[in-house]
């Protein structure tokens, strides 16, 4: 069921991406080729830039891969490591659950306006805002959970 999940999420970012390579090749052929810009280009292309983004960070790039300094995490035993996975993802996971309700809100008060040239609700522009903090909050408690029972907590090798 997980690999279900994780194959439709990066179908969907890959369907998103295309979708911004393809208003953007289109943008650049109008201005460029015909010397006819097109306003909606512009407009999709910066809605689904930030969908793409959001979308990636929620649900597609898993915590091991966004970018960590770990300098310190690697010269501490595991029960330090154990009380930093935990405090840290407290933090992150705390701040994004307070801020949700907030968040939730704005969102929802902006599906009164309408994007200025394709008249789309800017509470659908601005929605993967509050699906990343829902997976800034579930991801957390995972990690805790995963803390708690010493998962996780060995030292990683990045090799870049």
């Amino acid at each position: 069921m997980i690999h279900w999940f994780k194959h439709a999420a990066n179908a969907i970012g890959g369907g998103l991406f295309l979708s911004l390579f393809i208003v953007f090749i289109i943008q650049i052929t109008a201005r460029f080729g015909f010397n006819q810009p097109l306003p909606w280009t512009d407009e999709a292309a910066v809605i689904l830039y930030i969908w793409v983004i959001l979308w990636a960070a929620a649900v597609i790039v898993p915590e091991r891969e966004h970018v960590v300094f770990d300098l310190v995490w690697n010269s501490v035993g595991l029960r330090a490591r154990q009380v930093m996975r935990i405090s840290g993802n407290l933090l992150i996971g705390g701040l994004s659950l307070a801020g949700l309700p907030a968040s939730w809100d704005y969102v929802h008060f902006m599906g009164r306006e309408g994007s200025p040239v394709l008249n789309m609700s800017l509470m659908w522009v601005f929605m993967p805002f509050v699906l990343l903090l829902v997976a800034l909050v579930v991801r957390s408690a995972w990690a805790i959970w995963q803390a708690i029972r010493g998962v996780g907590l060995e030292a990683e090798l990045h090799l870049n």
